[in-house]
């Protein structure tokens, strides 16, 4: 009796997530028609309502409301709507996810909401006319390099480059690297795994996309105190992402740079708040940041008309070469 009893407990509470939220309530009578349509099982009200009472005994947040046309509502589930909405887009739009994964975990989380909240995003996707990647590997890659780094343990893998035929293909003439990893972070809907290899003092960052063949080694990776970059307290992750913006690796510096207070917006965007205003004007101001300096290289040149690296002053050389390229190719 037990397990018949607790079967239909968590049917009744599969047809409430299914059916009802805060605005959409069902009868007794409707959770019976359901019962027997859904899961051919054969209840009367009063057995219902006794099922629903354990479930309020178990804490599941289900309200009552009397009269014509109300029942039982289960106010609060896993996720909200708007937690929905948020996961879904972040699946939607992050590009490691192969397509079918994308389309199977899409469904998985359209599951935990009402049959209301996925009439209103029936429309929100077309998984077909978005990018993702195109390695079939990757989940399996983010599986071991997640043990790897939660073990502190090297992986090996073979780090490829997509070529003119729109397919990946091995670098380094198909010699494995190995790896010391540290951290995945995400940047521009693409992960990258942080890391070192040995015969290096510096980071590294590989897009996990582009890895494949990953595999688990059963030595011990470098303590990432021990690398130029880092202090006695080794890899400390927001530190380490608020310099390196677009995923560069290489050295950090303070450099100046001179905009209009306009761009404050985009500014806080890709440095977060971590730099000062070291001179202040109602027609420009001079900020302070430290930064992976081949990448303020290239957002320097990239926001080119609106702002101007003063310092360091061989940063500022380099760019104004890079212009100067730029202008003989563009010029006639």
């Amino acid at each position: 009796m037990y397990g018949s009893k607790k079967k239909v407990n968590m049917c009744i509470l599969n047809i409430l997530r299914e059916y009802t939220d805060e605005d959409h309530a069902l009868t007794q009578q409707g959770i019976i028609e359901k019962l027997e349509q859904d899961y051919g099982i054969t209840c009367d009200r009063r057995t219902v309502k006794s099922y629903i009472d354990d479930l309020k005994d178990m804490e599941w947040q289900i309200e009552h409301e009397k009269g014509k046309e109300k029942g039982y509502k289960l106010m609060e589930r896993e996720f909200d709507d708007a937690d929905l909405r948020l996961l879904i887009d972040c699946v939607l739009f992050l590009k490691i996810i192969p397509y079918a994964t994308a389309e199977r975990l899409i469904n998985k989380l359209k599951d935990f909401g009402s049959k209301s909240f996925k009439d209103k995003v029936k429309h929100i996707y077309n998984l077909s006319a978005l990018k993702h990647t195109i390695n079939r590997q990757v989940m399996g890659s983010l599986d071991v390099i997640m043990d790897a780094i939660a073990a502190g343990k090297k992986i090996q893998c073979i780090y490829n480059e997509v070529g003119t035929d729109f397919k990946l293909h091995p670098k380094n003439d198909g010699n494995p690297y190995i790896i010391n990893p540290y951290q995945m972070v995400e940047n521009n809907g693409n992960f990258y795994l942080v890391g070192n290899m040995d015969q290096f003092d510096d980071m590294i960052h590989l897009r996990i996309d582009k890895m494949t063949d990953v595999k688990l080694l059963e030595e011990r990776r470098k303590d990432s105190k021990n690398l130029e970059e880092f202090d006695a307290n080794g890899f400390y992750l927001p530190q380490y992402m608020a310099e390196h913006i677009s995923m560069f690796s290489g050295k950090s510096d303070w450099v100046e740079i001179k905009t209009n207070p306009k761009m404050m917006t985009t500014l806080v965007d890709w440095f977060g708040t971590d730099f000062t205003i070291e001179k202040k004007d109602k027609d420009y101001i001079v900020i302070r940041v430290k930064c992976n300096l081949k990448a303020v290289k290239y957002w320097a040149i990239q926001y080119g008309p609106k702002v101007e690296l003063l310092k360091p002053v061989d940063l500022r050389k380099e760019i104004k070469k890079e212009i100067d390229r730029m202008w003989r190719k563009y010029k006639d």
